[in-house]
């Protein structure tokens, strides 16, 4: 699948923009904070409805604006979409595949699959569970409608439960009724924690070869997943919990607790690895995606590439550029004089200044 082009009304710091994409490299050069990302995040919603950055919809608006639209033409299986999506300041998006609208952002899977890789990627291993869960939910969400089913009404379950326990209070009169959320907790629960474990198996099969090449064959990776109830069934966990849960008002154990283990030579680099096998953990797994997404799609994923070759050293440059050369690509980064000195195919070139675009070719 290749993006086409990308048309931005009133969105972030862009009054309207209009873009062509080439169907391979697509850099995109200035200095910080002039809107090279939000090109990028727009992209990412178009395919996803979601920012990256989790941002809410009246924060990508432009500031003294009602609404915003995108609009992305993609090419898939000689077949061309237009996807647009209306944001509104006080209201729920609006969302139209060619010029039709639907009722379900679900409805958008299957036409794109996008693979975000920033430098925050590049700290997933060292930072907290919540960013590795939103890492898995986020791939596997993009790839998977019925995980993404489950997985929204798993988080619609436990708000709801966390507010039943919330109102509970020291009367704890509506206790009865937690034997309800807790079968659909169970019942949605144990789904997503089934599809994370296959995902990670696949992880496990391409992430080892990618980082072997990475360490020059000296290191052996293995990720693992780490469920919240460990080897109790989710059923035993919540009750066993339960007091416990009522006591703090919240629901401690479940997918929304969960964590992933990277273990390098028998060390966990969670906790003990240097930043440097950290960071090369977040590249390999960010590769993997590339290839699970390939996979999985039966189909090439768009890369949107945000200004992480400086982040990384020249090997790894190197090994990222190398490893993306038939994949449509859109980077930012503060010069093109950071590939000067590879052997990487620019095809297009924008600079971004102020929230103006200009295509230098």
């Amino acid at each position: 699948m290749k993006i086409k082009s990308l048309k931005l009304k009133n969105y972030r710091n862009y009054d309207l923009l209009k873009l062509d994409f080439d169907s391979a490299a697509n850099i995109f050069y200035g200095d910080n904070a002039q809107g090279k990302t939000n090109i990028l995040e727009a992209v990412y919603i178009a395919g996803t409805t979601k920012s990256h950055r989790g941002a809410k919809d009246k924060e990508l608006i432009r500031f003294g604006e009602e609404e915003s639209h995108i609009e992305a033409i993609v090419e898939k299986n000689g077949m061309e979409y237009q996807l647009d999506l209306h944001l509104k300041k006080n209201g729920s998006k609006g969302i139209a595949i060619n010029k039709m609208p639907i009722r379900k952002a679900s409805e958008l899977f299957g036409i794109v699959n996008l693979v975000f890789f920033s430098p925050e990627d590049l700290n997933i291993i060292k930072n907290g569970p919540s960013e590795r869960r939103r890492f898995i939910d986020m791939e596997l969400s993009q790839l998977d409608r019925i995980y993404l089913n489950n997985l929204t009404n798993y988080n619609r379950i436990v708000n709801q439960r966390n507010h039943l326990l919330k109102d509970m209070g020291a009367g704890r009169s509506l206790k009865d009724t937690l034997d309800v959320w807790d079968m659909q907790l169970i019942q949605y629960g144990e789904k997503i924690i089934e599809r994370r474990r296959e995902f990670i198996n696949r992880v496990n099969e391409i992430i080892s070869y990618i980082h072997k090449k990475l360490t020059g064959e000296r290191e052996e990776i293995q990720v693992i997943y780490e469920p919240s109830n460990g080897s109790l069934a989710l059923e035993q966990v919540l009750l066993k919990n339960r007091e416990r849960d009522i006591r703090i008002k919240s629901t401690s154990a479940g997918p929304h607790r969960d964590d992933i283990c990277f273990m390098v030579e028998g060390l966990d680099i969670r906790r003990y690895g240097s930043q440097g096998q950290q960071r090369t953990a977040a590249l390999s797994l960010k590769l993997s995606e590339i290839e699970l997404v390939k996979q999985a799609a039966n189909d090439t994923p768009v890369l949107l590439l945000d200004d992480v070759l400086s982040e990384l050293d020249k090997h790894r440059q190197n090994y990222l550029l190398d490893s993306i050369n038939d994949i449509q690509t859109l980077i930012t980064c503060t010069g093109v004089e950071d590939f000067v000195n590879h052997r990487f195919s620019i095809n297009k070139v924008f600079h971004v200044h102020s929230g103006q675009v200009t295509d230098e070719n």
